[in-house]
C-alpha cells in the first residue's frame, strides 16, 4: 500500500510513550499540540541553533515542548506560556513523566502577550507561536525584540486548517495568519523567511 509523502514524513520519527500519552491528554482537553512531524522538525532546529533559551507561546499538553527540549542544549531552559492552567498542568505532568529536570523548563500561566512583554531583549534562540493568530501582529514585533540575531521565530499551524491558502476563507483568524505571512515575507530587513509544509504548516523567520 502506497503511503503519501506527507504521512510518511509525519511518522518518520515515531513518538515515544510519554509524547503519545501527552497527546492523548491534549486531545481530551481540546488543546492545540505540535504534530509528530512538526515536533521532529523543531527538535532538529533547536539542535542546529544550539538552543539554550526557547520561548513557546501556547503550551498545549506539552507535546511540542517535549520534542524541543530533546533538541536543546542539556543546560538549556524552555519557557512555555499559556492562558489555561489546565494546559500548564498537563505539560508539567508530561515533563515529570519524561524525567525532565525542573531547572530545564518554566511554565507560566497568564495572558500570553502580557508575559512576552516582560521577557528580556535579545535573550532567546527560538520563539514558537502556537496561540491565537489574532495576536500575531504584536507577537511578531515582540519576537523580533527578544530573539538574538540569527534566532528563529516559528508560527506553527500556519495553514490554519488549510484555510490560509484558500482566498475564499475570510474569518478573522485566517486573515490574521495570512497577513502575518505577508508582513514577515515583505520585511526583508528584519527577517529571512520560508514556509515548510510540515504538520499544518510552519512559517520560519530568522532574525537578521
Amino acid at each position: 500500500m502506497m503511503i503519501d509523502p506527507h504521512t510518511y514524513a509525519e511518522s518518520f520519527l515515531p513518538e515515544d510513550e510519554v509524547k503519545r500519552n501527552a497527546r492523548a491528554v491534549g486531545e481530551e482537553m481540546g488543546a492545540t499540540d505540535a504534530t509528530a512531524g512538526t515536533g521532529a522538525y523543531l527538535k532538529h532546529l533547536a539542535h542546529i541553533l544550539s538552543a539554550q533559551s526557547v520561548v513557546e507561546i501556547g503550551t498545549g499538553s506539552g507535546v511540542g515542548a517535549l520534542w524541543v527540549l530533546e533538541g536543546m542544549m542539556a543546560s538549556g531552559t524552555l519557557t512555555s506560556i499559556d492562558n489555561e492552567m489546565e494546559h500548564s498542568n498537563a505539560a508539567k505532568n508530561a515533563f515529570l513523566d519524561a524525567d525532565i529536570a525542573a531547572a530545564r523548563f518554566r511554565l507560566i500561566t497568564n495572558p500570553a502577550m502580557e508575559v512576552v512583554t516582560k521577557l528580556a531583549d535579545r535573550a532567546y534562540d527560538m520563539v514558537i507561536f502556537r496561540h491565537n493568530p489574532e495576536d500575531l501582529p504584536f507577537a511578531i514585533n515582540e519576537a523580533h525584540r527578544i530573539l538574538r540575531s540569527g534566532g528563529v521565530f516559528v508560527i506553527d499551524n500556519f495553514f490554519g486548517g488549510s484555510k490560509v491558502q484558500d482566498p475564499a476563507q475570510r474569518d478573522p483568524k485566517t486573515i490574521a495568519l495570512r497577513e502575518a505571512g505577508k508582513a514577515i515575507k515583505a520585511d526583508t530587513e528584519s527577517w529571512v523567511s520560508s514556509l515548510i509544509p510540515t504538520g499544518d504548516g510552519l512559517l520560519l523567520a530568522t532574525k537578521l
